[in-house]
């Protein structure tokens, strides 16, 4: 890679769903919380910076990330809004910048590296897509050869974009230059009142930039929510090691 790669890891998420007191992404997988195999594996690029997005109560996470900084996201105001709080460390950054949750540590270096590689090629907006077993209510994503048109969540989808079998795995990446201008026009006009990183997409293209996607591992970007689906990622750790 040429480019400088950066990461934002989204870490404020709560583990109420699994039952603990412990915040999400310090939930073991193998024995190790889920945002260290993510650290660990941002480490082997190398990254030249990380920061990891945490809640007011995240000092257990500021713990687990140190000794990479941390924004706090005062309020849980959406993907988007929880991006623009690394914007004081981040801004100016010139290189790649890797949008990752704290909640999907099987994510590989080589996947990374691919994000990182189409930015270097042009592309402001990148977003890891994959093909689950069944698509379900994943947001699709809509592209035009190499270029990613949109995203479309489900409810939104029409029929025809519902047999769309490309889905959205939340992973981006995106061009420094751009990526807090494209924050800075996202807005919070739907019904939940949040601002939503996929709306970068359609900013970027307001813009005149370019976006793509590519396709991973469906059982690469598996996340973990519930307890349940924390014993299939320990699975596919398992199966990939």
């Amino acid at each position: 890679m040429k480019n400088k790669i950066a990461a934002v890891i989204l870490g404020a998420g709560k583990g109420t769903r699994m039952h603990s007191d412990k915040p999400k992404v310090l939930m073991p997988v193998c024995g190790k919380p889920m945002i260290k195999h993510i650290i660990d594996t941002l480490e082997t690029l190398p990254v030249d910076k990380i920061v990891t997005v945490i809640s007011p109560e995240g000092e257990d996470v500021a713990k687990a990330v140190a000794p990479y900084e941390t924004c706090v996201q005062a309020e849980q105001l959406g993907t988007g809004h929880a991006v623009n709080c690394a914007k004081a460390t981040l801004n100016g950054f010139e290189g790649t910048i890797l949008v990752v949750f704290g909640d999907t540590p099987l994510i590989t270096a080589d996947t990374f590296r691919r994000a990182a590689q189409k930015v270097e090629d042009g592309f402001a907006v990148v977003v890891l897509g994959f093909r689950p077993e069944n698509a379900g209510r994943y947001g699709r994503l809509v592209m035009n050869g190499q270029e990613l048109e949109r995203i479309v969540e489900y409810k939104d989808a029409t029929e025809d974009e519902r047999a769309i079998t490309f889905c959205n795995s939340g992973v981006m990446a995106f061009d420094g230059k751009w990526l807090f201008k494209i924050l800075e026009k996202i807005n919070n006009q739907n019904a939940a009142g949040e601002f939503y990183l996929t709306d970068a997409v359609a900013v970027a293209h307001q813009m005149g930039l370019k976006c793509s996607a590519f396709e991973g591992n469906p059982e690469e970007v598996a996340s973990a929510n519930t307890l349940e689906e924390l014993a299939q990622l320990e699975l596919y750790y398992k199966k990939a090691s």
